[in-house]
């Protein structure tokens, strides 16, 4: 069912999240412009996780004149199924589609084939006025640019959160739209310049957000501390409210990190913030080649002072495939992020999103990307397929391990003595594979045991030792039960350590490690 369902409507907005939780801040901010037709329309989210059919039938229920539907990468595969179904038994219903994943390259689209109308770019504005047409009987075009609206004409959504979003869902925020940067790989990078909400009134929709019990705030901003004044701002304002449940999160640049923002920054309790860095290749030859320009001087210091002067959770992200990057200067970015101690390295592989200027580099660097959604690549002139494989494998198994919170001490065992991380982990990474041929729907008890073994049995570390880790672990984490295997080298008798106690924060900082606990 979808999370909401009110009386028929004559316009209904839809789209289909990720996952239960994420919120769809792009519908909530097609609801508030509508001004006169708000009345008249209703808002409906689901998930990809739900069938195609079950979707349809619940928005036919509706009886809707127009359904607007959000169309991203992560769902154009289904939204295809849902609106040639609907176009099948309802052809009199007008679908206008929005949304990154169709605002480029529409005349490949069949999704786009099949729509009414497609409105491209920011459709906050734009789609009122269409509905507008087509309610008075009018025929707008079906491909319908929308120039960029003024942040100071934009209703603003955050009403549209109600207390089931507060209770149980992630609430997106902005402050800023667009970047100044031009990363080949980003959409981001076709938004420009950057406008800033007006901050007076952006405060004060999230002083209504915290009156109303919101407690995580996830800014969407691309460059969250582009401007020192209006970050700053934003960060005394929540600092000055924050209560021991509240946590925020931040999209960052790397290399900027003023010392009057630190001072700020430095104030916030243990794992109420968290920063989203987005490194993507520390090769400097690479990120010439994508347009991408970054102070690696400036990055190591600001990273090496969140992780030890600050309670910062620190998310840093890495790309796989990148043109003209092989796998030895992936690895070597590895290591060198690893150094610097994050508490979680998202390792992405490179997607080639509609619209992106990445597409430039496909005949110098061979890249072969998939033909379905999310189009990842597949070789490079200088990964081959099944090097690529590896690495997609070492991504996921790094998510299972490194990032899980679950191995905190564990996973430094994988390299310790001096190895490469990077290296390190990949050995594991194929062991693994070898052993089970899978990346999905590993039982946590399994993979405990997994590591037991090639821990003992291939780098020789001695038992004992390794048990004593997995336990140490095991009690982090705040589980109690000890896995059968490891009866035979920790006692019952042994209490449970500090480590132990399952902390108050959120699982983002429970794997938080004090400043010098990584070996560099």
């Amino acid at each position: 069912m979808p999370d909401k369902l009110t009386a028929m409507s004559d316009i209904v907005l839809a789209t289909l999240n990720a996952k239960y939780i994420h919120a769809s801040f792009g519908l909530r901010y097609l609801m508030a412009n509508l001004g006169d037709l708000k009345p008249h329309a209703t808002l409906l989210e689901f998930d990809i996780n739900q069938r195609p059919l079950d979707i349809a039938e619940v928005l036919l229920a509706q009886k809707p004149r127009i359904l607007g539907l959000g169309v991203y990468i992560w769902n154009v595969t289904e939204t295809t199924e849902v609106v040639a179904a609907i176009k099948r038994i309802h052809p009199e219903i007008i679908v206008v589609l929005g949304g990154p994943e169709v605002s480029y390259e529409t005349a490949q689209q069949e999704i786009v084939r099949i729509a009414d109308h497609v409105i491209t770019g920011e459709a906050d504005l734009k789609f009122a006025d269409v509905c507008r047409q087509i309610l008075a009987g009018k025929s707008p075009p079906k491909i319908i640019a929308s120039e960029l609206p003024e942040f100071s004409r934009l209703a603003l959504p955050y009403e549209f959160y109600d207390a089931k979003d507060i209770a149980h869902r992630v609430i997106y925020v902005e402050a800023s739209r667009g970047c100044p940067f031009s990363c080949e790989f980003c959409l981001s990078s076709l938004d420009v310049p950057v406008r800033a909400m007006n901050l007076d009134l952006f405060l004060s929709e999230m002083q209504k957000l915290m009156d109303r019990g919101v407690r995580q705030f996830k800014f969407v901003d691309r460059t969250f501390n582009l401007n020192l004044n209006t970050s700053r701002t934003i960060l005394e304002f929540f600092l000055a409210r924050h209560r021991p449940a509240n946590f925020y999160h931040f999209e960052m640049i790397p290399d900027r990190l003023p010392e009057a923002l630190r001072e700020t920054i430095a104030k916030f309790p243990a794992g109420s913030v968290q920063f989203e860095v987005g490194i993507q290749t520390f090769n400097p030859v690479v990120g010439k080649l994508i347009s991408r320009k970054q102070d690696y001087a400036k990055l190591n210091d600001n990273l090496n002072w969140l992780r030890g002067q600050t309670g910062v959770h620190v998310h840093a992200d890495l790309i796989v495939g990148l043109p003209g990057e092989d796998i030895a200067s992936f690895g070597s970015g590895f290591d060198k992020l690893i150094a610097l101690r994050p508490q979680e390295i998202q390792v992405g592989i490179l997607k080639r999103l509609r619209g992106t200027p990445i597409v430039r580099h496909d005949a110098e660097w061979q890249m072969t990307y998939a033909a379905h959604p999310p189009y990842e690549i597949l070789q490079t002139k200088l990964i081959d397929f099944a090097t690529m494989q590896r690495l997609r494998r070492f991504a996921r198994y790094w998510d299972l391990v490194g990032n899980s919170g679950n191995f905190f001490e564990t996973t430094q065992l994988l390299w310790i003595g001096g190895g490469s991380p990077f290296e390190s982990f990949l050995r594991w990474s194929d062991w693994l594979h070898a052993a089970i041929n899978r990346t999905d729907s590993i039982a946590l008890a399994r993979l405990m045991e997994f590591l037991f073994v090639y821990l003992t049995k291939e780098k020789k570390l001695i038992a004992q030792k390794v048990a004593e880790t997995l336990w140490h672990d095991v009690q982090r984490a705040g589980r109690k039960e000890k896995p059968p295997f490891l009866r035979e080298f920790i006692p019952d008798s042994i209490h449970d350590t500090p480590q132990g106690k399952r902390s108050s924060l959120k699982r983002q900082s429970r794997h938080a490690a004090p400043p010098n606990s990584l070996p560099h």
